[in-house]
């Protein structure tokens, strides 16, 4: 009677309650409250960074050609805020396996001490998307592969004319956990448009074909690092993140986030950032 009942499990809980791993332990603790409907479930890490410090040239001739204003002037610090959730939409559609998730992420960044020009969002990132989630047990290299993903994103900062940047991609994203450790590898395709719709045809120039997070956890500190890049060795683009955030209370961490390269944000998909920001993190990766 129990091997009955253990075959009727999900793979999702045979899978994750094997493993006291970080990444096997996030999941577990969100299987269990995404069912309620009071609850929202954090998908990507929701932040608010006070100061964000670009120390490149703020990219402000966009906003000069769209508003016809040569002496529009960007801040080079400002509010820099994610917000971002899942909802689960069904389960173990394939057998015991595949659970089916849609998600969005709104990324913000604020000029709240320009006060030159009315403290205005310089931008506003949209990421809904869907993905088919797998769970899987399977050790390579000493790590463990707990979840294999298929979806698709929209990106877009939904502004018109010469201001306006979006792409569609398909991807696939294999997470691996070993005790307090976790990466996961996430190539990806785009989805063509038309030439006289694109306006932004050179994206994957830029924002590269693929992105590696890695995260670790010793104790009440997190480090993480994303790497992007074109694989290119010509003209070689990408960008890398390092975050690492630190425990302030029960609920808030304190969070520190360096970010160089390209594609921080939408309309700068194509100019190279280099900033800093410290604020708060409400959710990590782990």
């Amino acid at each position: 009677e129990e091997e009955v009942k253990v075959k009727k499990l999900e793979t999702r809980t045979i899978v994750l309650d094997s493993s006291d791993a970080a990444a096997s332990k996030r999941l577990r603790e969100e299987a269990v409250t995404e069912e309620q409907p009071f609850v929202i479930t954090p998908y990507l890490p929701n932040y608010v960074l006070f100061a964000a410090y670009n120390a490149s040239d703020p990219n402000v001739e966009p906003y000069r050609e769209a508003f016809g204003d040569p002496d529009y002037e960007l801040d080079d610090v400002e509010l820099k805020f994610q917000l971002s959730l899942k909802v689960p939409l069904a389960h173990s559609l394939i057998g015991n396996n595949g659970d089916l998730y849609a998600a969005y992420t709104n990324r913000s960044f604020w000029q709240a001490y320009n006060t030159d020009q009315s403290s205005p969002f310089r931008e506003t990132n949209h990421h809904p998307e869907a993905w088919m989630r797998f769970y899987n047990d399977w050790n390579f290299l000493g790590m463990r592969n707990i979840v294999n993903d298929i979806g698709i994103v929209h990106q877009s900062n939904v502004r018109g004319g010469s201001l306006s940047r979006s792409w569609n991609r398909i991807y696939a994203r294999f997470v691996f956990e070993k005790d307090n450790l976790a990466f996961s590898f996430q190539p990806w395709y785009r989805i063509k448009e038309d030439e006289e719709k694109d306006n932004n045809p050179d994206i994957e120039d830029y924002m590269g074909n693929f992105e590696f997070l890695t995260a670790y956890k010793p104790g009440d500190h997190e480090f993480s690092l994303m790497f992007r890049n074109n694989l290119e060795s010509q003209d070689n683009r990408g960008a890398a993140q390092l975050d690492w955030s630190f425990p302030l209370g029960n609920r808030v961490n304190g969070y520190v986030q360096w970010f160089n390269g390209y594609g921080e944000s939408m309309i700068d998909y194509n100019q190279h950032v280099n900033s800093i920001g410290v604020g708060i993190i409400l959710t990590d990766w782990l």
